[in-house]
């Protein structure tokens, strides 16, 4: 019998967890779809109510948004917005400076700048020869003076030289490409995943080291088809929310 009441407890338990990471999940969305303006989030009994669940599995739930530090408690206040994600859609081909443009000023920190020998992967990526050399450029992008991105971009050097003289730290790459190029970007190949921040990334983009960041993968080619521009894109996790519209093809 003890070890039948150990079971039941255990499950739950796991009941309740299950049921807390639920009402995270529903909580993210509303919280980054802006459903609370006042950053304030209801009282616990409210929560409770409105999503029919115990006040513990309710303050589980805000837990694991104060863990994300999205959320954190306020005495006298109550649980209360404390980072905003700013939306990256994933289904048009722009720069960061105009995908987020309403919400602020984009402004890019040149770590690094210059020709390099073209690693194999890059150099087959990009079409070229091995060892030929690209335009390397490493940009810390900042929103609101805050660390963003850390961006990683390789372009071929016939194109890539004319950036050189270029305002890198005020304009988005895709709209320099375009100008150099005379012909607009067409289409662009993506990876999206979490990766673990090495020391080096967590340290220029001020995040604890080894915290999950999102890395975009990304070939984007010029209008006639030509890869142009292989990019690693690190984004602070906490600050930015990837989405998209998919229609489903048969």
């Amino acid at each position: 019998m003890p070890a039948e009441r150990s079971l039941d407890h255990a499950a739950r338990r796991r009941l309740r967890a299950d049921q807390a990471r639920q009402l995270a999940d529903l909580l993210r969305h509303q919280i980054l779809s802006g459903a609370f303006p006042t950053g304030v989030l209801p009282l616990e009994h409210t929560l409770a109510a409105d999503y029919r669940a115990s006040r513990n599995t309710v303050r589980q739930a805000l837990d694991l948004l104060r863990g994300e530090r999205l959320v954190e408690r306020q005495p006298g206040v109550g649980t209360v917005v404390v980072a905003e994600k700013y939306p990256h859609g994933l289904d048009r081909l722009q720069g960061l400076a105009e995908t987020l443009h309403e919400h602020g000023t984009v402004t890019n920190e040149v770590r690094t700048v210059g020709p390099v020998p073209a690693p194999a992967p890059v150099a087959h990526r990009l079409g070229l020869p091995e060892h030929t050399d690209v335009l390397y450029i490493e940009r810390l992008r900042r929103l609101g003076g805050l660390p963003l991105s850390l961006d990683l971009t390789y372009i071929p050097l016939d194109i890539g030289s004319a950036l050189l003289g270029c305002d890198l730290e005020n304009t988005d790459v895709f709209r320099l490409l375009e100008q150099q190029t005379g012909q607009p970007l067409g289409h662009a190949e993506i990876t999206l995943e979490a990766v673990n921040a090495d020391a080096y990334s967590a340290a220029v983009l001020q995040a604890p080291r080894g915290a999950a960041v999102l890395m975009l993968e990304r070939l984007t080619h010029l209008g006639d088809g030509r890869p142009v521009d292989l990019e690693f894109i690190r984004f602070r996790g906490d600050r930015i929310t990837m989405s998209g519209l998919l229609r489903r093809s048969l």
